[in-house]
Parts: structure tokens; C-alpha cells; sequence
């Protein structure tokens, strides 16, 4: 049977289940997912007669939320204790079905993996694997030659490794939706990290400096002690800080950020800013219609804000929010792009992206 293994935040496997489902029955393609609890893994397995190939030709991880990152699978091979690269070799060669070619591989180990020898294992495993498999002619001779996709090798244990490949131009920019940043100990709070991670996710990687450079006007809502403000001013932002509580005393140094004591969900500026960006715990869809005001009331042109989902009904409150944004700027006129994702360093809410694109 066809199936795609999908990469979550532990915890999430339902939500992600349930939106690949969705979406996959939304270009006509049905199948069923079987979480691995709390393991931020899923299982999705295809009826037929669509393929794997065809579920990530249909739909673009992109426009996913609960689903960081995926792969087919290609087999779930057994692992011996001696010869595992010829384990997986053979494995591979006696496949019933093709695959697109790669020059390279990774070793994914889940999110959740407490072993530290099967840790160890995977990083010192990834150079013999290759050469092996190079050598029998199931990577190109160049690692650095183009190819449409990547051998994946997930190894949850030392007895099983399960193969397949991921497309270059459909996969996670970061192997299963997880960004290594570094907090700068100047950093207010980790909450900065949540911000890094959202613009690396939703801007083009080669259009950063198109969004955030030259000077931009921003407004944090909800800002205080300063972690996303301190993010904004990084960038050379002018930012107002919207909030009651106190702010972090070498951040208002900087000059560049002014201090509003206010209501971050009542403020808005007297002529309109480049960003507005929300972390606010609050309802997510007194968040949505916020987002939504500030668009069409043409206060910004970009906004980054996160929703608190409620723990029973995070993805059907995820789709009444979405519903909310659409309708909302839609009937204002305005043309947008909005993406969402459960980032790596969010907990129990989603960060949300909204471009004015008219």
C-alpha cells in the first residue's frame, strides 16, 4: 500500500492526520492516517488508484499547517546487526516501483528519540550509507548534481530503517520542519526565536531583505518584555511597543522603538506601518478579526500573529479562524496571501502570515 510519512509536533499527530486527510480528499485522493502518539509521527496510506508520488504533486506543504514536513515511503527495511548499508541496498533494489533520482541522503531520527546510541548511530551512519549506495549506482556520482528529490532514511530504531524520498521542490526547507537557531543572550525573551522562525518559513529565502529591509515602520502588539520587538529592531525597523507592562530597558536604548502603554487589540496607528505583529494570548478568533481589521483598514501591509488554540478543537478552531480571514478581507477587496504552519517553537498556538497583496 502507498504511504506518505508525515512530520508533526509531538502531540499534534491527530491534527495533522486529520488536515492531510482533508486536503488529500480535496484533489480527489482518499486515504487513511494512523498516528504514532506523541511521537510527531504519522502514517498516511493511500486506497488507490493515486499514488504517494501523485498526493505530492497535488498538494504543496506550503500551504500545510499542521504537517511540517514529509516523505514517501518506499519500504520499511529490517535492519541486521552487521551489513545494515547492504540491508538497505538490497532493499532498494528489489522494489516494485520506481522513484525520481537523488544525489544525496539524510538520516532522520524522530523528534521525540531519547536514545543517545541511535543518535550517534545515524550521524556516523550517514557517510557509509551513501557511499554504498552510490557505489551500487542508487545515488549519482555527484552529491552536488541536481535531482529532483532526496533519499530519506528514518530510523526510530536500531532493527528497522524506513526509506523513501522526498521532492526538492516540496519538502521543508529545514529536514522535518526543524530550524537550528541560536537565542543571542541579548535576546528579552525565547519568544524572539517564534518570529526568526516564521519569517524564514513564509518569505522567500531570497527575498528577506525585500520584506524586512530599508527602514521599515513595524507595531508589536502585546510586546512587553520585547522578544519580537527586539527581532524587528534587528532588522533596522522603527517599531512602536504596544503594551502595559514594562519593556526591556536595553532594547529602548536602542532608539529605534517607541513605548505605547495601550491595548494592543484597541491601538492602531495614525497612518499606516510596513508590519504588525501579535503574540497576544488571547481568543484565537478575537486574533483572526484583529488581523483582518488591521489589513483592510490598510494599518499594514504585513502581519505575523499567532492563534491559541483551544486543546479539544485545535484544528476545527484552526478552520473557523482561516473561514474568518478569508471572508473578512474578501469582502473588504483586498487581494492576500496568508500562510500558517505549527512552527518548531511554537507550544499549543499557530503563527499566522497575511500579505496585502491588493
Amino acid at each position: 500500500m502507498e504511504q506518505v510519512v508525515v512530520f508533526c509536533r509531538p502531540g499534534f499527530e491527530t491534527e495533522a492526520g486529520r488536515e492531510l486527510t482533508d486536503r488529500a480528499a480535496e484533489s480527489g485522493i482518499f486515504g487513511f492516517f494512523e498516528p504514532q502518539k506523541d511521537s510527531g509521527l504519522v502514517w498516511f496510506s493511500l486506497g488507490g488508484p493515486e499514488t504517494a508520488d501523485d498526493l505530492l504533486s497535488r498538494l504543496e506543504l506550503s500551504t500545510m499547517v499542521f504537517v511540517r514536513d514529509w516523505f514517501v515511503v518506499l519500504a520499511r527495511i529490517p535492519l541486521p546487526e552487521h551489513d545494515r548499508v547492504g540491508a538497505v541496498i538490497n532493499g532498494l533494489r528489489s522494489l516494485e516501483r520506481g522513484y525520481p533520482g537523488c544525489a544525496r541522503l539524510e538520516v532522520r531520527l524522530p523528534e521525540t528519540n531519547a536514545d543517545g546510541d541511535l543518535g550517534k548511530f545515524a550521524r556516523k551512519w550517514v557517510s557509509p550509507l551513501s557511499r554504498g549506495m552510490r557505489g551500487a549506482g542508487l545515488l549519482k556520482a555527484d552529491q552536488k548534481a541536481p535531482a529532483p528529490a532526496r533519499f530519506e532514511v528514518l530510523l526510530s530504531e536500531f532493527a528497522e530503517a524506513v526509506v523513501g524520498f522526498s521532492l526538492e521542490e516540496n519538502r521543508a526547507r529545514f529536514v522535518s520542519g526543524i530550524p537550528r537557531l541560536r537565542l543571542p543572550a541579548s535576546a528579552p525573551s525565547r519568544s524572539a526565536l517564534k518570529l526568526e522562525e516564521a519569517w524564514k518559513v513564509f518569505l522567500p529565502a531570497d527575498q528577506e531583505l525585500d520584506y524586512l529591509g530599508g527602514g521599515k515602520k513595524a507595531a508589536d502588539l502585546g510586546a512587553a518584555p520585547g522578544g519580537w520587538t527586539w527581532q524587528l529592531v534587528r532588522q533596522g525597523m522603527f517599531v512602536t511597543a504596544v503594551d502595559n507592562g514594562p519593556m526591556n530597558d536595553e532594547l529602548m536604548a536602542s532608539g529605534q522603538v517607541e513605548h505605547v502603554e495601550a491595548d494592543g487589540y484597541s491601538w492602531r496607528p495614525k497612518r499606516g506601518i510596513d508590519w504588525m505583529v501579535c503574540d497576544i494570548v488571547d481568543q484565537p478568533r478575537k486574533t483572526a478579526n484583529l488581523a483582518v481589521d488591521w489589513l483592510a483598514g490598510g494599518h499594514c501591509r504585513y502581519t505575523v500573529f499567532n492563534l491559541k488554540l483551544p486543546m479539544k478543537k485545535r484544528y476545527d478552531e484552526w478552520l473557523i479562524c482561516r473561514d474568518i480571514i478569508h471572508q473578512g478581507l474578501k469582502e473588504a477587496g483586498l487581494g492576500f496571501r496568508l500562510r500558517a504552519r505549527h512552527l518548531y517553537h511554537d507550544r499549543e498556538e499557530i503563527t499566522c502570515f497575511i500579505e496585502r497583496t491588493g
